[in-house]
């Protein structure tokens, strides 16, 4: 592995490391509690509430995204960092939409949950109360990891 290579995989880790724990902030400590009740109700109250949530949340990761490249000199290219954020919000918000839906199986529940029905999960959502929770949370660090290799990718020279 030459020092080129060595060096985009701590890019990519610290990037990781920052949105990951970003993600733990803006979803539980940052999010308000207000914006979690509603964020997948149908229409436009959900809608806010859900953008609402999403914009504080891609805030805190940006900071994290950030503070961690400034402090690391890991020299991110910002274009890139934009792009890994934008991956990052638009997912959150097709997850958080499934709010309060993960055990509905109707033609009428959100797609990412009609999906998880279809992949074969609809036993364990209508079955287990926490497997919407698990659900969403894979799918959102399964982003990251991507975020973080858009972020990372082709950096500038520290």
């Amino acid at each position: 592995m030459n020092s080129n290579s060595t060096g985009a995989a701590a890019a990519f880790a610290a990037a990781y490391a920052a949105l990951t724990t970003a993600h733990e902030v803006g979803d539980y400590l940052v999010q308000r509690d207000d914006d979690a009740a509603a964020k997948g109700k149908h229409g436009p109250e959900g809608a806010a509430a859900c953008l609402r949530h999403v914009c504080s949340y891609t805030a805190t990761q940006a900071l994290a995204l950030y503070a961690a490249d400034r402090h690391l000199r890991l020299g991110l290219d910002w274009r890139r960092a934009a792009a890994g954020l934008a991956v990052s919000a638009v997912t959150h918000y097709v997850a958080d939409r499934c709010a309060g839906h993960w055990a509905d199986d109707s033609d009428d529940a959100p797609l990412l949950v009609r999906a998880a029905h279809a992949a074969g999960k609809g036993g364990w959502l209508c079955r287990d109360p926490r497997a919407g929770a698990f659900l969403d949370q894979a799918w959102h660090k399964g982003w990251i990891g991507l975020a973080a290799a858009i972020s990372a990718g082709h950096r500038a020279r520290p």
